[in-house]
């Protein structure tokens, strides 16, 4: 596969739609264009033209729009033809640009050309992905500041004062005659605190921002008929799950995402968690605690009319010790009982009706807090894995280069180090094959 290939995919979903669009890209494009539309395109225009076949019959009328480089998003030229959003007539059409020349593109490679071209850092082409899969608006406001380059600012800023403080550093071993302690005059110590307080700052944003792209998953548990399926229909705002007073309505898990404050949600409601003997039952148990071990948080749903019971506490006690869990007191609409947020032995406790909503906002709340949602000021950087470990990983070291002010030639190299985890979420330090497992996760056309 050669950069220098012209690249081309159908960039619209699949399906029919009003209007379809096919991207090309790459080095020379005016003569395709030009054999393809039978004429010259204007740049920076939409021009109206027929797209033609080999034997110069029409096969869609649209708009062609050329951009040449290096002005453009991948910093090649590049060819958008929009047309009629009919699947037949979209297929006919990215078949005319293969006969021309170009080939499939690979998923995220116009993306991955755009980084390679310096039209994008990394993250910011991470951003992008992130933008079209986001399932909140605040994900996708979360995105796109990324996308703007605020989160590769916040970034460079940093790498700029380590390398500052670096050059301190090493003029101190370069010139180790002198009197004058470069270090101790320029506040180096001063400069490494400032430098850990921006990236704690980083990283607090950036630990929001993975929390809109992951999602929590939150499984609903508890003993059967104590509100659970109730509770997941009254969080969605419609009946997904089968409620009846029947105990053991529920044999399997009913997944939904819904918005929790800007944040998905994704919500599982299980199988009630009680000794049974019918066999399918027994399955959909099993696949509760399954569903339990991959969780974030456990919601367990008690009786509220009949209070917590030995059978709800051995649930608790069953329950990963890693894993959150907020208790939730379900039905205060029969017990009488006010809604209220309260912490019990050390631990969250909410009263709340799934029937009537009282007291669903104390959940909402409780939710959030439980799984660190806060907000930043400056809000949060759409954060991915790699990204988080690399700053933890910079974190880590910075700590440790605290403890080697009268060693520097160890302070020099662990600042170095410092500063390759941080430019490595922007591309500057990648290998290859990261780079191949972050764009082949990208749309084609994109």
């Amino acid at each position: 596969m050669a950069d220098n290939d012209i690249i081309a995919a159908i960039a619209t979903a699949a399906g029919r739609a009003g209007i379809g669009i096919i991207r090309l890209s790459g080095r020379e494009l005016s003569l395709l264009a030009e054999q393809l539309t039978g004429r010259t395109l204007v740049p920076r225009h939409a021009t109206l033209c027929e797209f033609l076949d080999s034997h110069g019959v029409a096969i869609d009328q649209g708009l062609a729009l050329y951009f040449p480089e290096p002005h453009s998003y991948t910093g090649e030229d590049t060819l958008e033809l929009h047309g009629h959003g009919g699947p037949v007539v979209l297929q006919l059409l990215l078949k005319r640009c293969l006969e021309l020349g170009a080939r499939v593109a690979e998923p995220g490679e116009f993306t991955r050309r755009a980084f390679i071209n310096d039209k994008l850092d990394l993250a910011q082409a991470e951003s992008v992905a992130d933008l079209i899969d986001a399932t909140t608006a605040e994900a996708a406001r979360c995105a796109v500041r990324s996308l703007r380059g605020q989160f590769s600012e916040r970034i460079h800023v940093l790498t700029r004062a380590l390398i500052e403080l670096r050059a301190l550093v090493e003029a101190t071993l370069d010139f180790p005659e002198e009197d004058i302690d470069f270090l101790k005059q320029s506040d180096a110590e001063g400069r490494l605190h400032r430098a850990q307080q921006l990236l704690d700052a980083v990283l607090d944003a950036s630990r929001q921002g993975s929390l809109l792209r992951e999602g929590i998953h939150i499984v609903l548990a508890g003993q059967p008929n104590v509100g659970k399926s109730s509770l997941l229909n009254r969080l969605a705002g419609e009946d997904l799950a089968i409620v009846t007073d029947i105990p053991g309505t529920t044999r399997d898990a009913v997944r939904q995402t819904i918005d929790l404050g800007g944040v998905p949600a994704h919500i599982i409601d299980t199988a009630g968690l009680r000794d049974s003997v019918d066999p399918v039952e027994k399955i959909g148990i099993a696949r509760t605690w399954q569903a339990i071990e991959k969780a974030d948080l456990v919601l367990l749903l008690i009786d509220a009319t009949s209070g917590e019971k030995p059978e709800d506490r051995a649930i608790l006690e069953k329950l990963p010790q890693r894993l959150p869990c907020l208790r939730v007191m379900n039905k205060i609409d029969l017990a009488g009982h006010r809604p209220v947020r309260e912490t019990v032995e050390s631990a969250p406790l909410v009263w709340l009706s799934a029937k009537t909503g009282a007291g669903l906002e104390l959940l909402r709340a409780a939710l959030l807090e439980a799984v660190g949602w806060h907000s930043t000021g400056e809000g949060a950087f759409m954060a991915r894995a790699r990204h988080l470990q690399a700053l933890n990983q910079a974190h880590g070291i910075l700590q440790r280069a605290a403890t080697l002010g009268k060693r520097p030639e160890l302070l020099a190299e662990e600042l170095r180090l410092a500063q390759e985890k941080l430019s490595s979420i922007t591309g500057e330090f990648t290998a290859d094959d990261l780079l191949g497992e972050i764009f082949s996760r990208f749309c084609i056309g994109k």
